[in-house]
Order: C-alpha cells, then structure tokens, then sequence
C-alpha cells in the first residue's frame, strides 16, 4: 500500500513536470508567433514582397536564435575561466601551514666555480659565419686533391661543379679554373697540400683589388649612401655601422630617405634610440631629395663625423627613379664637396647569383662604390663574394656572419679566404 502510495506521487510529480514544460512551450510558441508577426510587419514596411516576406521572417529569426545561443556559450565559458585566471594568478603562500610537518634544512650546496668562457676572435667569428659555405667546399675540394693524380679535364670539370655548387658563378670559375691550371703547369705542382695552396692563392688574387679603402677619418662629415632592394638588411646594416661607428667614438647622423616604404623611417629611428644617434625624418611620401638635404644641413651644423643616409629599396633602373637618385646627389654634393664619399650596395647572400645581377644592374645605374654582404652565416653560398671582386671590381667593404651588433665585420680578403680553408 505504502509503495502504490509513493508511486502515485512520483507519476504526480513527473506529470505537474511536463505540464509546466508544456505551458513552457506553449509559451514560447505564442511568443514566438508574436515575433513572428512583429518581423513580418517590420519587413512589409520595409517593402520586403508578400512571396518572400515569410522565407525572408523565418532567416531572421534563425539568426536571431543563433546569436543568442553563441552569446550565451561565450558568458558560460568566460565564467569558468575567470576562476582559473584567479588561481593561477594567486602567488604561492610562502608562510608554512600550522600543522604541517617541520621540513629538515637542505644542506647548503658548494658554489658552483664560474668558468670565464674565452671570448671567439674575430677570425673564429668570421670561420663560424662562413661554415655552410665551407661545408660545401672544403671536404669536396680536399677530397679531390688527395684523390687527383693528375690536373687533367676529369679533375678540373670535377672542379668546376665544385666552385658552381659553392655560388662562384660561371665567369669566376672559369677564370680560377684557367689560373689555376696555366699556375700549376708553370710550377708543377704536385700533391694534395700544394694544390691547396695554389687553389687558395688564386681564390685571394681574383679578391685583391687596388682598390682605396674607406676613409671615414677625413676632414668634414664622411656621407655613406647605403642603397638596396627590400628585404637584404638594409636597415639592420645602417643601425650596426652607426653603432660601430659611435663606439669609435665618431659623432653619427642618420638621414631617414627612404620615404616610400611604410614605417621604414621608423624603424630606423628604432636603430638611432638603440644606438644613441639623431635621426633626421619626413612625413611618409615626402621627397627624398628634402630628406636628404636637411640630413646634410643637420651633419653640418651639428659638426657630425658620419652621415649614413638610407634611400628606397628598389631596383634604380627605371628612370623616375633614377632621376630620383641623380637629385640626391646634386643636392648632398651641393651642401658637401664630393658627396655622396661612398656608395653602399647591400646584398643577401643567401639569393647567390641573383645578388650579383642586382650589383650588375645598381653598379650601371647608379655607381656603386662598394658592397656590403648579409647573412653569409645562413648560406652555403658565400663564393658569391668572390664572384663580386672579380666579376665586377668591385671592393666587399662589410660582411654579415651573424644577428649580433658586432657580426658586421669589415671585409678582409685574406682573413675571408684563410677563414674558408681552415680546417675544423
């Protein structure tokens, strides 16, 4: 009796249930009638046509019911992870619990003995920076040697595939092949170590030119215009130069030129807050020209050792743009007898070849003085600096083995070349 009892008052309970539920959604459907009607009416003064005013009702009430979905997912997930947020960002207690247990005192541990880790030589720099490239010559080379009984076609076509792998280019390798085999014929040359010698002699003659080095020490600012296309650490090159250069403790201004590239002067002006420099600016768009001519007015008057101005990165081969750079040199070399001193071309090593045709089409256009190589560290293509003195004449006068502010170095030929062939 007592269970017919307890059952009927559970049928009751899930019954009165369902019935609210019912109500609940008799509810909603009336409510839901009556927001049907209200987006009906909406959309007949909307002037919505009487065919498509119920297809056009149901989507916006779709849209309705989803977003309010969405939003309440986004309130229940907030809400569980605003306590998470709150114990993580509760400090540990660094007070002992009451009743915990007294923790024995670790014994004090015996200093540890620093060890003065010798700094890396600038030669060790530049062998680091130029490893891939070694990687991708050296073994091969030596390999070679050691298995060559003679210098006949076999060996020097193997050669050759050697000196293209490394990004001489043909022209070079062609002229170090036919030194090297008219130098080895004359002297008679035998054995791995002395065709090593030869081979490296001649790597060093096709880099060794007459060729003045910069003189930054003269009287009056020294004006640097560093050019390049985007992307080969242009700017990353004018800001460790300027801090090389204030280190000396030469007194540096930087002349933001390149108006054309969005927020360039203000990455340079980042360099010259590093670096403790003045950076002269314009507006983006403004005329490089007025740029350039207030960087040297400043240099001027403020009796300035250095002025590095930074141009466009682009190709200079159509004509606005070279009547561009033609105006930026009448207007320096105006304010500054002989201005612009020196000419910077900056090249990524990484793209091989392709830097030496940018230095083909800037040094004809423009009238590169010298170069300046990035990212050698990153590349097994440094013999593209080899192909640049002897292709071209022109003088490598900084190279970039590294991300550090120190790891552009001035270019030493022979340091280069030694650095190359030294084995690990």
């Amino acid at each position: 009796m007592q269970w017919s009892k307890l059952m009927e008052k559970i049928y009751q309970f899930w019954g009165s249930i369902a019935q609210m539920a019912l109500d609940g959604l008799d509810y909603l459907i009336v409510v839901g009638e009556q927001v049907l009607q209200l987006i009906l009416n909406v959309l007949a003064q909307l002037g919505v046509p009487e065919a498509q005013r119920l297809m056009v009702a149901y989507i916006c009430c779709y849209t309705i019911v989803t977003l309010l979905i969405l939003f309440l997912v986004w309130r229940m997930v907030r809400r569980r992870m605003r306590p998470r947020k709150k114990i993580e960002a509760e400090p540990p207690s660094a007070e002992p619990l009451a009743d915990s247990t007294p923790v024995a005192k670790p014994t004090p541990e015996k200093p540890d003995v620093e060890v003065d880790v010798p700094a890396l030589s600038l030669f060790d720099r530049m062998k680091a920076g130029l490893a891939k490239t070694q990687n991708a010559l050296l073994g091969r080379v030596d390999a070679l040697f050691s298995g060559a009984s003679a210098v006949d076609e076999d060996f020097l076509e193997e050669l050759e595939e050697i000196l293209i792998t490394a990004d001489f280019g043909m022209k070079t390798t062609q002229l170090l092949l036919d030194a090297f085999k008219k130098r080895v014929a004359e002297e008679k040359t035998e054995g791995a170590a002395q065709l090593r010698i030869v081979f490296k002699e001649e790597i060093l003659r096709l880099m060794t030119l007459n060729v003045a080095p910069l003189d930054v020490d003269r009287e009056g600012p020294f004006v640097l215009l560093v050019i390049g296309v985007n992307g080969v650490g242009k700017t990353t090159t004018i800001g460790k130069l300027a801090q090389q250069y204030t280190q000396q403790g030469k007194k540096v201004i930087l002349g933001a030129a390149d108006t054309f590239r969005a927020a360039a002067a203000d990455q340079l002006s980042v360099w010259g807050e590093r670096t403790g420099v003045t950076v002269i600016r314009h507006e983006e768009g403004s005329d490089p020209a007025a740029v350039a001519f207030d960087s040297v007015k400043a240099a001027v008057a403020r009796g300035a050792d250095m002025l590095i101005l930074d141009t466009a990165g682009r190709l200079h081969t159509k004509v606005n743009l070279m009547e561009e750079m033609k105006k930026i040199h009448r207007v320096m070399g105006r304010e500054i007898p002989q201005a612009p001193h020196e000419t910077l071309l900056v090249l990524d090593a990484t793209t091989g070849q392709n830097a030496l045709v940018q230095a083909r089409l800037f040094q004809e256009a423009v009238g590169i003085t010298g170069i300046a190589i990035t990212k050698l560290d990153g590349t097994a293509k440094g013999g593209m600096a080899v192909a640049i003195g002897a292709e071209l004449g022109l003088p490598v006068r900084f190279i970039g083995i590294g991300e550090g502010i120190d790891d552009l170095r001035p270019f030493d030929a022979e340091m280069f070349v030694d650095a190359l062939f030294e084995n690990h």
